[in-house]
């Protein structure tokens, strides 16, 4: 079994925007806001394989991303563990994350590899095996209240 409980990934699934934070050359945070989609235990970014968050990924292989709801009682969690930056087999997920952002129905047709490439897009890819800072996500509210 892994990090991502049940409750955990419907929040995930229902939540379109986190932010991602890698660890610069110094070790200082580097945080941005992003999209993503959960593809089981994993968390995908999509993003230009030249930005500085798919340097430091490349670079440490860690990254983490924070969620949080949008209404009361604005649930979050932080989700870590080890990171890759992918360029294969990327058309299915860059399309997913495309359909988030717009909020369409579907998601657009996938885009081949070699058009991601040409375009410089890159797959960021987090195995979440820490999750910490879960407040207010339905298993850690139950569990946390006295019997």
């Amino acid at each position: 079994m892994g990090a991502l409980s049940e409750p955990l990934r419907a929040f995930l699934d229902a939540d379109p925007v986190g932010v991602l934070a890698t660890a610069s050359t110094d070790g200082t945070p580097r945080q941005s806001l992003v999209y993503f989609v959960r593809d089981g235990e994993r968390l995908l970014v999509s993003t230009l394989g030249d930005r500085l968050k798919a340097q430091d990924v490349r670079r440490s292989g860690w990254a983490s991303l924070c969620v949080m709801g949008h209404e009361p009682p604005y649930p979050s969690a932080t989700f870590s563990g080890p990171a890759a930056i992918l360029s294969g087999d990327i058309g299915d997920p860059t399309a997913s994350i495309m359909q988030r952002i717009t909020g369409a129905a579907e998601p657009p047709a996938p885009m081949s590899d070699e058009a991601l490439a040409e375009a410089g897009r890159v797959i960021l890819a987090i195995t979440a095996q820490r999750v910490t800072s879960a407040n207010y996500i339905p298993t850690v509210v139950v569990a946390s209240q006295p019997r």
